[in-house]
This record gives C-alpha cells, structure tokens and sequence, in this order.
C-alpha cells in the first residue's frame, strides 16, 4: 500500500511509518516534528512565527498539495494536523478525501471528544479534566475547553470523524471518549515502539542510588501534572538524599532528551493517565520503570495478565511520594519491574506487530 501520515505527536507516525515499511508498504510522513521535539519526517512542514512566516507556511503547502494524492491510505495525527486554523484545515482535508482512496482520524491526543467526553459523560474516574465527578477548573483545561468546545475545532473534528474510514486510538482513555460514538469505526492500537537489543539489567548495588527522570514541557506541566510529579520527586531527593538522583529535562529535542534519560531506573510521567503514552513506552522498551498510568483498565485492553511494570499512582502529591519512597527504600524491586518493562514492550508495543494491526485496519475499513 501506499500510505501518507500527515502531523506528528510524540514519534508515534515516524515510529509507526518504519514498522509499515517492514511489512513492505511504501509510506510517507509530512510533520513539522512535533515543534521543539524535532522527530524525523520525510516532508519537513514547519511553520515560522510572524505573519511572514504564515504566508511562507501556505505556499509550501500548496506547492506540495500535488504530491498530497494518489494514496490508499491517508491518516491524520489529530484533526489540527496541520499549524493553520481549523476552518483552513477544513478544505485540505477535503482535498485529501476527494484524491486519496481511504482516510483515517488519530484518537492519540487533545481534541473536541477527549475535552466533551471527560467534562459531560465522564468515563474515567480521573483525567485531564475531571476528579470523579468534579470537574478540574485549573488555566489549562479551561483553556482547551474554550478551544475545542463551540467552535471551528469542534466542527472540524466531527466533520472528520465522521466522514473518515475509520478512528484509531492508541491508549484505553481515547478508546472509551471514541468508542460509544462511533462504535463501528473505532479501533484500538497500542503505540508502536522500536524495542532495543540486548538491554542490560541489573539489581541495584547496595549503597547505589536511586536515578529517578522527569521531562517537563512547561506550557503543559499544571495540565499534565508533571508540577506534582516533580515536587513529590524533589522532595523525596530532600529526604533521602543518599538514596535518590533527579534528572529534569525541561523543553529538550527528542535526542537530548533520551541522552538525559538514558542510565535512569524511573520515569516520572503524566500524573491523570491510566496508561503510560510514548516517553514512558519507549523508557520501557530501554529498562527504565515508568510512575505514572498503570490502572487495571490498562491492562485489560492489553490482555495483559502477568506483568504488572508499571508503579501506578493516583492523582496527588501523596502518592506519587508514597510509592516513590516505596521504591526508594525497596531497591531490590527495582530489577525486576526493569525486566518486566522490557518484555512488556516486546509484547505489546512493538513496531513491526503493532504495524500489522494498522494493516488489518486500513484493509478492513477501506475495502484495500
């Protein structure tokens, strides 16, 4: 097949292109890197500031726009897959339904459904915009809901979701916001992550300390809990400082990111998940524990009944120190959740596999 992944988030397409081409397709990925991160991409698509920067954006679009056709499959990051506004998206999704032969939609991230399903119907008993029944009121989720909630974002995506051949999510939270909808075109893929060859894991040392990791993005720290996360991780550094090394990593490109990542026995990530998105898989496929979303509902979707990798935490402060402090002064632990964290990605995350699901789908829903 010949395939077209338009928008980046978090190496997920480039990551998904490369299993793809394994299975013999011939695929293509146009993104601008998903901005500061600077993830591979066959067609560089960045828009520079200022208004200059605008016009630049719009005529590379349209020089490209004739290399945009000819596609059995054509799958979109995000409805706001491209950097313009949701009413100029509009018409180049058009264009790519009326001159590809199959289109698909994205479930990976912030969008209309995501933002409505949590605020009415509330199917996770916490997320990025609920606490139970409470709804979260902090800048940034305020912020989305007047993004994506009565305006051009939220017909752009109902257009798309409902005209597409089909809607991949890749984490159980999109899943369920997606699923009661649109139940017959709606379709669960776990991330695709590379796994690494003969990762090296050992039990800690007596006396050897603890390396915990963060990544912070501060545009998005208060929505995503990484403030809550850090301050619990210095905290326990405070308390235990022979016991513990944080490592921050704050608005890095992708490589250095891994290059500050690499060496650490946790990641610290998304405080409302009940799954561990991309960064903390790929810290897995390398032996690095993720603290964060492991809720039963993760596994369950997964089928998973052995390995429990992940240390789940609830949302606050408390627990993300609690089960730090656990591990911390439980080092002996910390060997084997490394090892389950790498048979836990050979199992369910890997390229090539996850790439053949993507196949079945693309040939199921667009009659390929």
């Amino acid at each position: 097949m010949k395939i077209l992944l338009m928008g980046e988030y978090s190496n997920v397409h480039w990551t998904l292109a490369e299993g793809l081409r394994t299975l013999g397709h011939d695929v293509t990925v146009l993104s601008n890197g998903d901005f500061f991160k600077n993830y591979p991409r066959d067609i560089d698509l960045v828009r520079k500031p200022g208004k200059l920067g605008g016009i630049e954006y719009l005529a590379k679009l349209q020089f490209i726009k004739p290399i945009l056709k000819g596609y059995d499959v054509v799958q979109v990051i995000n409805p706001m897959f491209l950097e313009l506004k949701a009413e100029r998206i509009l018409p180049v999704y058009r264009y790519l339904r009326r001159h590809n032969r199959s289109m698909y939609l994205g479930a990976f991230g912030m969008d209309y459904y995501w933002v409505h399903e949590n605020d009415v119907r509330k199917p996770l008993r916490y997320s990025d915009f609920n606490i139970g029944h409470a709804l979260r009121h902090h800048e940034d989720a305020e912020r989305e809901r007047h993004d994506w909630v009565g305006t051009a974002k939220e017909h752009l995506n109902k257009v798309i979701a409902q005209d597409c051949d089909g809607i991949i999510a890749g984490l159980y939270e999109y899943m369920v916001c997606y699923a009661p909808i649109f139940p017959d075109k709606t379709c669960f893929i776990p991330f695709p992550i590379k796994p690494k060859d003969n990762v090296e894991i050992r039990d800690k040392r007596p006396g050897e300390k603890v390396v915990l990791f963060i990544g912070v993005n501060r545009e998005r720290s208060v929505y995503k809990g990484t403030d809550i996360m850090l301050r619990a991780a210095r905290r326990l550094e405070s308390d235990y400082p022979d016991k513990v090394e944080l490592r921050v990593a704050e608005n890095v490109p992708f490589n250095q990111y891994v290059e500050m990542m690499n060496g650490s026995d946790a990641i610290l990530d998304q405080l409302y998940s009940y799954t561990p998105s991309m960064n903390p898989l790929e810290a897995m496929s390398r032996g690095i524990i993720c603290v964060g979303g492991g809720e039963p509902e993760n596994y369950q979707i997964l089928g998973e009944s052995e390995l429990r990798p992940i240390i789940n935490v609830e949302p606050n402060e408390k627990s993300v120190y609690c089960q730090l402090q656990q591990l911390v002064l439980h080092p002996e632990k910390i060997g084997e959740l490394k090892r389950q964290s790498v048979e836990y990605i050979r199992r369910h995350h890997d390229y090539r596999m996850v790439a053949r699901k993507y196949e079945d789908f693309y040939v199921a829903k667009g009659n390929l």
